[in-house]
């Protein structure tokens, strides 16, 4: 079993991956393999609705991260979407690589746990972690939670660490993902299959 961690910063080594690596620690603890992706200073294209990726699976664009979360996604029971807060939002190549790596191969992710991890030096954390939520929601994810929000608050690695909290939810937030993971796994192999949606209806508000 292995759950599948974006870092969005673009700093490699900062505040959010000292965050995520403090839950791939207690998901080993619990037997389950967790895989940090780091995106980097590297550029990241918006999506653009072209269609591109209609049936294939895959991004219409190549040569950043996004593909390349899509490939490991098929071997991963679970996932944590790690971002800095910016402007009281998550960063924005985060959001541009989660934007196509749901429109491209969200039924791939369907009724697999994720979670979303925010990290601030003081405020904006609740208004991003809410952003990065509604992608699973919009996707029949199941949203793993916490002892609380899953935020952690620092200006660096060093600060982070002195979160006792945020630290704490850290660790909660990965246990609770592995006893999820572990009950669908338990579930699937008694017979239980995830539910069948019904048919899209789109309803548009301007006819």
């Amino acid at each position: 079993m292995k759950v599948l961690m974006l870092n969005g910063s673009s700093r490699l080594n900062g505040c959010t991956y000292t965050s995520l690596c403090e839950i791939a620690r207690v998901l080993a603890e619990e037997g389950i393999e967790a895989e940090i992706l780091q995106m980097g200073a590297h550029p990241v294209r918006d999506c653009c609705s072209c269609g591109g990726c209609v049936g294939k699976g895959v991004c219409a664009f190549g040569g950043d991260i996004v593909n390349e979360f899509i490939e490991k996604s098929a071997q991963a029971q679970g996932f944590v979407f790690g971002s800095p807060v910016y402007y009281a939002h998550p960063s924005g190549q985060l959001l541009s690589a989660m934007d196509r790596i749901f429109y491209a191969a969200g039924a791939g992710l369907r009724f697999k746990p994720a979670a979303a991890v925010v990290c601030a030096r003081r405020g904006g954390t609740a208004a991003s972690f809410d952003a990065i939520n509604k992608h699973f929601t919009i996707n029949q994810m199941p949203v793993v939670s916490s002892s609380y929000w899953n935020m952690v608050y620092g200006n660096t690695p060093e600060e982070i660490m002195q979160d006792a909290e945020g630290l704490q939810t850290m660790r909660n937030l990965a246990r609770n993902m592995a006893w999820l993971i572990k009950c669908v796994e338990a579930g699937r192999a008694s017979g239980i299959t995830p539910p069948e949606p019904e048919k899209k209806i789109k309803t548009n508000f301007i006819r």
